[in-house]
């Protein structure tokens, strides 16, 4: 009498839990593109989500710790000029993700550690050499820098992200559409899937396929491939009645398959989730509300089914996250984070065990985040297993590291250290006329002291106005809203030189500042005597001066000076934010308060000739 003897693993009683609900990301807008990618990215440190977006594509980056319901306000990162159809987080850098676009573009970004206040737009590089539309990407496993893109132009582009050049360009192996890319466990070889039907082997470095077989899944649907810890590749597909099937292939042998299993009955393409050190291979549907999970074996039938995962509502996408971000004190063994229509739902995968103790069977060294080769290393032929960690004593993720872009001529922005201050007018560039001829040096004289009189007044800074320009009133002053309603604050003043009456003086509301300025104004025409006689109506002087709430209330005056300018010379720039004149002989130069140069003009300039 035979007696059945059921098979021993450690993982026969793996079982999955839906994390509670304050652990859940919520009203996230969850992109409705039409493609079959995950939409999530995730690592030890963030939670990426591609979202839907007006005007262009982007996609949501979230600290792990931030859960419960997200801002609608959250920055984004935005910079696809069309929806973004996938994502991947750096297996050697947690805070570098690469995006790919509807739009043919790659982007590369640096998420810094502290949550941004405004929306990140700038990109480390952008990699531009697809034809159509990119949406499948894929780092290198060991390689620093290497990333992997496969688009609509049938194109395999392998890229050094630190100088923005094509290492490969797999251009001739696939006639049609590719549905995905699939490094091994060193990254010496790919394993591609197309549309038309073909399962290809490819050697990247030598350019050439190394084994093919065409109908591994004889439907017309997606097919989707992983290589597993024996070098055997897993696919998921669907047979010629629409029925869902998986399969275990040996690239020696493509003759036969090593197992082949019918599923079910259902449009949802299989995504297939690989966990080597545990051999256990998860896949999620999409549009499914299940997560089935098998452990792959050198026992026949080789592919063992474990257990299934079963919720209520369907998927959209699905997030997984590496071995070293898990909590091996709760002996879980995988994480899953499950997109619903309006969150993000984390799902725990645990064996149970009595003991607290680390679980050694449990967790084996596991690929670290340094790199083993550096991309010039891995394209010479050489090839390295991942650097492996123990996560015994648990797993840290580094501190922030940037990315380095070595290429010339590329925007190389790392993320600022804090908020932005915002620009203001006085950092403007100095408006230069075009009609005064460009001198042959420079001279400065030493820095000379107005009067007495004049240095108890404050210096204000200007301000952009579209009314302000050289020679000849452009306009109402903005300060002349009525008494106190300035611009800048109360008893905001304007005063400008060049106007109606030579040396012009406007007064934009009422106050001590306003008097203050008139008085300023009369003193220099009446300090300046015979030698301002050159100038006329006309002769503008830049900018009006305007005053701003901080100046006249720091209490401390600045001292205002004069600098000589030879005939023939112009303004030495280096005396900070004011370059004050004072004219001599026959030529005069107005004097200009902060933020503008004034320029020579000679009596013949009179009336209107400016």
């Amino acid at each position: 009498m035979s007696r059945r003897v059921v098979r021993q693993s450690k993982f026969r009683h793996v079982f999955g839990q839906a994390a509670k609900a304050d652990q859940a990301y919520e009203d996230i807008r969850v992109s409705k593109v039409t493609w079959d990618s995950s939409f999530c990215a995730v690592n030890p440190k963030f939670l990426a989500i591609i979202v839907e977006a007006g005007g262009g594509g982007a996609f949501i980056v979230l600290p792990l710790a931030k859960t419960g319901r997200v801002d609608k306000n959250f920055p984004l990162v935005t910079g696809h000029t069309a929806p973004v159809l996938d994502i991947d987080w750096c297996p050697h850098n947690d805070n570098v993700i690469a995006s790919a676009s509807d739009d043919t573009t790659i982007m590369v970004w640096q998420i810094p550690d502290y949550t941004p206040v405004r929306n990140i737009t700038e990109p480390i590089i952008t990699l531009e050499g697809h034809s159509k539309r990119v949406g499948i990407l894929s780092w290198h496993p060991t390689a620093r820098n290497v990333l992997l893109s496969a688009g609509g132009d049938n194109v395999i582009i392998i890229w050094n992200v630190g100088t923005g050049e094509v290492l490969l360009s797999l251009d001739d192996m696939h006639p049609d559409v590719i549905h995905s890319v699939c490094w091994n466990s060193n990254g010496s070889l790919l394993a591609t899937t197309c549309k038309d039907k073909t399962l290809r082997i490819i050697d990247p470095r030598k350019g050439q396929v190394v084994a093919e077989r065409f109908a591994a899944h004889e439907g017309m649907r997606p097919m989707r491939a992983v290589f597993t810890r024996q070098g055997h590749i897993f696919t998921t597909g669907f047979t010629r009645m629409s029925q869902r099937e998986l399969g275990l292939w040996d690239p020696n042998n493509f003759e036969e398959p090593v197992a082949l299993q019918e599923m079910d009955t259902s449009n949802g393409v299989l995504l297939p989730f690989y966990d080597p050190d545990s051999s256990i291979v998860y896949l999620c549907g999409k549009g499914d509300s299940s997560i089935r999970y098998f452990e792959i074996t050198d026992e026949p039938p080789f592919v063992h089914y474990l257990n299934t995962f079963s919720s209520k509502e369907p998927q959209r996408g699905m997030g997984f996250m590496p071995k070293r971000g898990l909590d091996v004190s709760k002996c879980e063994i995988a994480r899953f984070y499950k997109l619903h229509e309006r969150k993000c739902e984390p799902i725990i995968m645990t064996v149970p065990r009595k003991s607290d103790l680390f679980q050694d069977d449990l967790y084996p060294d596991t690929p670290g985040p340094e790199p083993a080769l550096e991309a010039d290393e891995w394209l010479s032929g050489q090839d390295a297993e991942p650097v492996l960690i123990s996560l015994r004593d648990g797993y840290v993720p580094p501190k922030h590291r940037e990315l380095r872009v070595t290429k010339r001529n590329i925007l190389d922005v790392r993320p600022p250290s804090g908020p932005r201050r915002s620009q203001s007018a006085s950092d403007a560039p100095l408006s230069v006329r075009s009609d005064l001829a460009p001198p042959s040096r420079v001279y400065t004289s030493p820095y000379r002291p107005m009067p007495d009189t004049a240095s108890s007044v404050l210096r204000a800074p200007a301000a952009a106005h579209p009314g302000d320009a050289a020679g000849g009133d452009q306009g109402p002053s903005r300060a002349g809203a009525g008494p106190g309603a300035a611009h800048h604050g109360f008893g905001e003043h304007a005063v400008r030189a060049g106007g109606r009456h030579g040396l012009a003086r406007r007064a934009g509301g009422q106050g001590r500042a306003g008097r203050t300025v008139s008085a300023l104004s009369r003193l220099l025409v009446r300090s300046s005597g015979p030698r301002l006689s050159g100038l006329g109506p006309g002769a503008g002087l830049g900018r009006e001066l305007r005053p701003s709430r901080e100046s006249w209330t720091n209490g401390a005056s600045r001292r205002l000076a004069s600098v000589w300018r030879p005939p023939g010379c112009v303004p030495h720039l280096g005396l900070g934010r004011s370059w004050p004149w004072e004219a001599r002989g026959d030529e005069a130069s107005a004097m200009v308060l902060h933020g503008e140069a004034g320029f020579p003009l000679s009596p013949s300039q009179g009336r209107g000739s400016a």
